[in-house]
């Protein structure tokens, strides 16, 4: 059996030690203790890379949570209604549903950008001539006024709004209170004044 060896710190023995240990290599800090806190495995850095900002605004304008009736019991998924515009003449509707709430507005998104029409507004932002349209039970009458800014309720204005569309006065003809309903309304009725191809 070796000789052990004391080892002494500060004029006290700390205690006895085998001379293999002593020559021994120093211990090398693993790639682990180099790295940061900030940048753990699989994760990101606040602040770091983000995904680009859309070119469109989104609003939410119906969100629901719907169930259906199946052997094992009721399945529950989300639906979700989405109007996204670049508030400079384009604008759509759309229409998501999935078990949960982000992968909703993702489709309803997608839905959205594909069913997108683009207006022909004058220079003051507003529509050349009166429209309206039906969708379901909903009515909605849509009226250039010049000076008045945009007037609209419900969401009529939040459709008229991320279009960019302001100096007109809407009316709802009927007493849909489907908001969902009254948006595709509005956009059925801004078809009247879209740019031809």
């Amino acid at each position: 059996m070796p000789a052990e060896t004391e080892i002494i710190m500060d004029d006290q023995i700390v205690g006895p030690v085998l001379p293999e240990a002593l020559d021994a290599p120093e211990r090398k800090p693993r790639e682990r203790d180099r790295r940061g806190a900030g940048d753990r495995r699989g994760g990101h850095r606040r602040g770091g890379d983000e995904r680009p900002r859309s070119e469109f605004a989104q609003k939410l304008i119906g969100i629901r949570r719907v169930a259906r009736v199946m052997a094992g019991g009721r399945r529950f998924n989300f639906s979700v209604a989405i109007v996204i515009g670049d508030k400079r003449g384009r604008v759509g509707v759309g229409l998501g549903k999935a078990a949960d709430t982000q992968l909703a507005i993702e489709k309803a998104t997608r839905d959205a950008k594909r069913k997108m029409i683009t207006l022909d507004l004058t220079q003051s932002r507003s529509i050349r001539h009166n429209v309206e349209a039906k969708y379901c039970a909903s009515v909605v009458e849509i009226r250039p006024s010049p000076g008045r800014g945009l007037v609209a309720g419900s969401s009529v204005r939040t459709v008229l709004e991320l279009a960019g569309v302001s100096d007109v006065t809407t009316k709802l003809l009927s007493r849909s209170k489907n908001s969902i309903n009254n948006a595709r309304a509005t956009i059925e009725a801004l078809r009247g004044v879209t740019k031809k191809k």
